[in-house]
């Protein structure tokens, strides 16, 4: 599901860990309703099934409803090889974890990211798709 489309409606999610897929780094945030703004909780820097501890850390630690995955595209919609990467992540996900997972569009979460002068441009981009994602979301 693609969250820049169309409201999302499921109000008895309330907080959400979003992932800014990479081979390399993954960047991780957190956000729930009553809070509004995504924050920051760092970059998972394990590739490969190495990053899964790391990951299931973050998700033991917020408890979260609901995952998030930013889904890269070229900017004119068409898909590319990380695109195809990021939704597989987002599928692993919902089976190791058994978690809703709604994936976003990110197309220039890094480039807003790095124009907010951002020190963790991984964490920041996942703050983007994160906050793009909770001002879809409807009461």
């Amino acid at each position: 599901m693609n969250a820049a489309v169309q409201p999302l409606t499921h109000a008895h999610l309330q907080s959400f860990l979003a992932f800014d897929f990479g081979l390399k780094r993954t960047g991780v945030a957190y956000a729930s309703r009553l809070l509004g703004q995504a924050q920051a909780q760092g970059t998972v820097t394990a590739i490969g099934d190495a990053r899964w501890p790391l990951i299931a850390q973050h998700i033991e630690r917020w408890q979260p409803d609901a995952l998030v995955v930013g889904v890269p595209y070229h900017p004119d919609g068409a898909a590319h090889e990380n695109t195809v990467s990021a939704k597989k992540f987002a599928r692993q996900l919902h089976g190791r974890f058994s978690l809703p997972v709604f994936e976003v569009d990110e197309r220039y979460s890094t480039t807003e990211a790095k124009s907010g002068g951002a020190k963790d441009v991984d964490a920041a981009s996942a703050c983007v798709i994160l906050d793009q994602f909770l001002r879809n979301l409807t009461p």
